[in-house]
């Protein structure tokens, strides 16, 4: 393997390692809240349990995140220099803000919700949570502008005495069409996250205790879950209509589409594709549902890789324009497949809303569906990253020309081999933690101090 695809794989593991755990915080955090409130509003005492209880589960995961996501930052000066050489002044900013003010505030505010039991008043440890729910969503907000620039760049000029990219409009950075598609797509693959594994935990308590206080809190993922998978597909699907404008190569090879075609169907599964096989046996194809899903016209044309490959070699020079097909067409149909499956399951569990405890085929099924969620991001991930290569920002720098020029084989070689012994280390000791802690049951404690319970009114005769 060369050194940029050392690179690449060093960073590709970090990345997927982290992503296991951002929309987890985020969904997670929005979910404990809500929780909160609902104890806030009500003073049932089930509600101040299920608080606790997933509010451990929200630190751990947050304690476990945090370590990987500093490590990813810190790659763009290791092994990434001429990246960071050349478009820093543009990235850095929306990182800049993730960083003093998203992050921040996300920290200091989880740190206040944890200490602040029987300490802050009822309304004020209530903001904290959704002050932590807060700093997660923006700090999404922000990294997804960063990475959506490299989707489309806009926003930005080129120095003609540096040669280096200056930003120049920051608006146009955060109201970029892929980054307003794609920074939805995440918050909503965030709640369907943080629901499955809600929903997964209470199966696992209904399934020992039928009359546990559990049932809310499946409830509650439930009611998450199927109208946030829903929407989520949909604006997937308007995802890869603004992706096809702007990084056409990249659902082209989603559908291992060589040729250009008009109208387009859709195949479900496929045997070859790749670039040895341009013309696969599709199996199952649907008539005009990639011209649908790419152009929101049922007779839209999808221009092939050969073709856009000879577009980019006239504009760019010469080069192999055409990202790993086999990755792009089953990341793909993982992500979809996979979520259409959660959203079946969604749809069973609110048909048995209110005999869950007594169903023991769904509880089961909601259990094994914990891994799901995570599947779905990495695919989509792969997707979305390995579309754009072999760029590294989508016509305006090649992934080659970005790696550090004094970094060699060994020391990535190196690197790699420490970070994935640790990274592995790191799993097993969350799991450990997230696993014992999710199977502990609700504490039964007294409500806070600072709790004003409500007066008994005596009915006079």
């Amino acid at each position: 393997m060369s050194t940029v695809d050392l690179a690449r794989l060093q960073f590709a593991s970090t990345s997927i390692y982290h992503f296991l755990f951002v929309p987890l915080t985020i969904g997670l955090a929005l979910i404990t809240a809500f929780l909160q409130t609902r104890w806030h509003r009500t003073g049932q005492p089930e509600y101040l349990r299920l608080t606790r209880f997933f509010g451990a589960l929200l630190v751990i995961n947050v304690a476990v995140g945090v370590v990987t996501g500093l490590v990813q930052e810190f790659q763009f000066g290791m092994n990434w220099s001429g990246y960071s050489r050349f478009v820093g002044d543009v990235f850095g900013a929306p990182l800049a803000m993730e960083g003093l003010a998203a992050f921040f505030l996300e920290s200091v505010f989880l740190g206040l919700w944890i200490f602040g039991w029987k300490r802050l008043s009822p309304r004020v440890h209530l903001a904290t949570i959704w002050m932590v729910a807060l700093g997660g969503v923006l700090s999404a907000a922000f990294i997804m502008a960063a990475n959506s620039w490299m989707q489309n760049p806009v926003g930005y000029a080129i120095d003609p005495a540096t040669g280096r990219a200056q930003l120049t409009d920051i608006g146009a950075v955060l109201t970029n069409p892929v980054f307003l598609r794609s920074y939805l797509h995440v918050l909503l693959a965030s709640l369907v996250t943080a629901a499955v594994v809600v929903l997964a935990v209470s199966a696992w308590h209904l399934r020992r205790d039928p009359r546990s206080d559990f049932r809310r809190s499946a409830r509650l993922a439930l009611v998450v879950l199927a109208p946030a998978t829903m929407v989520n597909l949909l604006v997937g699907s308007e995802l890869g209509v603004t992706e096809g404008e702007y990084q056409p190569m990249k659902i082209a090879a989603a559908e291992a589409q060589w040729e250009t075609c008009q109208p387009c169907s859709f195949s479900l599964f496929q045997i070859g594709g790749g670039k040895d096989d341009q013309t696969p046996t599709k199996i199952i194809a649907v008539p005009h549902l990639l011209s649908i899903l790419a152009t929101n016209s049922w007779d839209g044309q999808v221009v092939g890789l050969n073709e856009l490959q000879a577009q980019y070699e006239q504009q760019y020079g010469p080069g192999d324009y055409v990202p790993n097909v086999f990755v792009q067409y089953w990341s793909m149909r993982v992500m979809a497949y996979l979520g259409s499956l959660v959203l079946l399951i969604s749809l069973w569990g609110l048909w048995r809303w209110k005999r869950l405890e007594s169903s023991p085929w769904f509880l089961r099924v909601a259990l094994w569906s914990l891994p799901l969620p995570f599947v779905i991001n990495t695919a989509g991930w792969l997707l979305t990253e390995n579309g754009r290569q072999p760029w590294i920002v989508q016509g305006l720098q090649l992934t080659r020309d970005a790696v550090s020029p004094s970094v060699g084989t060994a020391a990535i070689v190196g690197s790699l081999v420490v970070y994935l012994v640790l990274y592995g280390v790191l799993a097993i000791v969350d799991w450990l933690l997230m696993a014992r802690y999710a199977r502990r049951g609700l504490e039964v404690e007294e409500a806070p101090a600072e709790v004003e319970p409500s007066p008994v009114r005596t009915p006079s005769y």
